[in-house]
């Protein structure tokens, strides 16, 4: 795999680690496909990540070779929902695609001696952008970052959902059941 310069989160990293000493307990062929990407990454802090690079759970608009242009949701592990829709970052073509530019292109050979091109045609989405997005919105509008606003605030005397009420005294012991209201 050769990738002119790959940029990689600290997390993206990490779970790159991670993924290698598994894999390195099993032999996996992938092991030093991920060495490689380890080795020649630069590793960049979250909060300062470009918006244009691919990084996990980044939508992308990949091509493969000349192929038609596709998109995917990059993931760590495959997930429940729509086939096609997300591509693991523990295949081949997603883990060239992890820390890859909008625009750039990159090299991906097969253990079959096959060879692919992948070009990132655009991000259309990535979380640490959009984190940063809604932080910015609002701190200038003086929001909550996750978009909540309060639209009603109960009187003090009722009390929150699941809170016991405080404990009654009777003068008799026995328990008179439930009321006939």
């Amino acid at each position: 795999m050769k990738n002119g310069s790959c940029r990689l989160t600290t997390k993206d990293f990490a779970v790159l680690e991670v993924m290698l000493e598994r894999r390195r307990a099993f032999a996996d062929p992938m092991v030093r496909m991920i060495e490689e990407k380890l080795s020649n990454a630069g590793v960049v802090p979250i909060e300062s990540v470009e918006p244009d690079i691919v990084t996990l759970n980044s939508r992308v608009v990949f091509c493969v070779d000349a192929g038609a242009a596709e998109t995917r949701t990059l993931v760590q592990n495959e997930v429940r929902g729509p086939v096609g829709s997300s591509l693991s970052v523990a295949t081949r073509r997603g883990l060239c695609m992890l820390g890859m530019a909008q625009g750039q292109t990159a090299s991906l050979e097969h253990p079959d001696g096959r060879r692919e091109s992948i070009r990132i045609k655009a991000v259309l989405y990535q979380p640490e952008a959009a984190r940063r997005a809604a932080e910015e919105r609002a701190a200038a509008g003086g929001r909550r970052p996750h978009g909540l606003t309060l639209v009603y605030s109960a009187d003090t005397s009722i009390q929150p959902l699941g809170e016991t009420a405080g404990m009654r005294q009777t003068e008799r012991d026995d328990d008179p059941g439930p009321s006939a209201a």
